[in-house]
């Protein structure tokens, strides 16, 4: 099995990691994350708002994701479980993270 790439915090750059939280499903997973209220595993994240998510898209946005240096994944079996990597970005970016994680949260309709 292909080892996952995580690029070192120091690798991670301001274009890549805005370019990520530039969805707003890469943006609610993100917050999912933050917030705890997911098992952080690849099946958490089928149902994203309204939509239901094909397996291969959430495949795509959670590599971008990784790619981007904004989670850290780990092969246990046939899961995948997910996890944000807060304390390293809070680290080299500051509060940058967390601020747009939280206005997004914001400016969510309350209905969902």
């Amino acid at each position: 099995m292909r080892k996952l790439y995580h690029p070192e915090i120091s690798q991670v750059s301001l274009e890549q990691l805005l370019y990520a939280l530039s969805d707003p499903v890469r943006l609610e997973i993100a917050s999912k994350l933050m917030k705890g209220s997911c098992e952080c595993c690849q099946e958490s994240f089928m149902q994203i708002g309204e939509h239901r998510l094909a397996k291969s898209t959430l495949s795509q946005h959670l590599k971008i994701l990784r790619e981007a240096g904004i989670i850290r994944s780990q092969r246990e079996g046939v899961k995948m479980r997910n996890e944000l990597r807060l304390k390293e970005l809070k680290a080299r970016f500051g509060k940058l993270v967390p601020t747009i994680i939280e206005s997004f949260l914001k400016s969510k309709p309350k209905t969902e």
